[in-house]
């Protein structure tokens, strides 16, 4: 993958220098995955309201020549996030030196740590410990294909340092039952990487009709779900492998857990201690 910052990125970073009319056009690219910016110049200008020279002026605050190369970057940003698996395993790699997957593996994976770290927002990571932790709220946890471990490892974990604390089913013909009982007290945890899935964007659309918050785990080009969340952690997943790493997500996961579970000391404590108490006294759960 390019060092190059992604394009969202940019925009997040210029923010503050944008005119009114940038703004408006930076919505119209974010809006819509970034898609809006392989149109033309004219055609782009013409969906955000704004005329076509500010759109080159954007192009330059963010730092390319000029439209077509800002269209080039977002091009490569987009099909980098649509990647299929065996797309990602370069045929260069026969001629690379032989060395153990594991050496190339790890470097790979510890930069994605570091990458997660350096973007990582320290107080949306607060606010969604808080959200967390709040004994008034009811937690639902949900991934996709590849996440729904890093879904089940997240509500084991919440389940067992506070009550409320739901694994919705994998089958999507079900999820109306649990969407009837959810409201502005309920939060709904999605995990959406690359490639992201439809069904998951539809449930995070329909909960946040109902007042549900929306926390996301997803990608560094980040699921069309970011929209409708309150808080979206963005990671970096590129190994050396056919299939995206979710070892930066699972650290957030755990920071987060550990997080909230120093924030429900007391009544954590009494909860695993009742825990261990009802496994020790009850036969069956050590199959005897």
């Amino acid at each position: 993958m390019s060092n190059r910052p992604l394009v969202r990125d940019l925009l997040k970073e210029k923010e503050a220098d944008l005119t009114a009319a940038e703004r408006k056009l930076t919505a119209v690219l974010i809006d819509n995955s970034m898609v809006a910016g392989l149109q033309s110049i004219t055609r782009l200008a013409d969906s955000a309201q704004v005329s076509t020279p500010t759109v080159i002026r954007l192009a330059r605050k963010l730092g390319f020549d000029g439209f077509g190369d800002l269209q080039d970057a977002i091009r490569d940003d987009i099909a980098a996030r649509i990647k299929q698996p065996l797309a990602k395993l370069d045929p260069k790699q026969n001629d690379a030196p032989r060395d153990h997957i594991v050496s190339r593996f790890v470097p790979g994976a510890m930069g994605n740590i570091s990458r997660t770290l350096d973007r990582l927002d320290l107080a949306d990571f607060d606010r969604a410990a808080a959200i967390l932790s709040d004994p008034e709220r009811e937690l639902h946890f949900m991934g996709g294909r590849i996440t729904r471990s890093n879904a089940h490892y997240f509500f084991n974990h919440m389940q067992i340092i506070r009550p409320r604390v739901f694994l919705m089913d994998s089958s999507s013909s079900v999820w109306p039952q649990s969407l009837l009982d959810m409201g502005a007290r309920s939060v709904l945890v999605i995990f959406d990487i690359r490639r992201y899935e439809k069904e998951l964007e539809k449930l995070a659309g329909l909960a946040v009709a109902q007042g549900v918050t929306i926390l996301l785990f997803t990608d560094i080009w980040g699921s069309p779900i970011e929209r409708h969340a309150t808080v979206c952690f963005r990671a970096a997943v590129e190994v050396p492998s056919s299939w995206d790493s979710t070892l930066a997500i699972n650290l957030l996961v755990e920071a987060l857990i550990a997080d909230a579970q120093s924030r429900l000391t007391d009544s954590s404590a009494d909860r695993i201690s009742a825990l261990e108490k009802m496994i020790g006294e009850s036969r069956i759960f050590r199959g005897i």
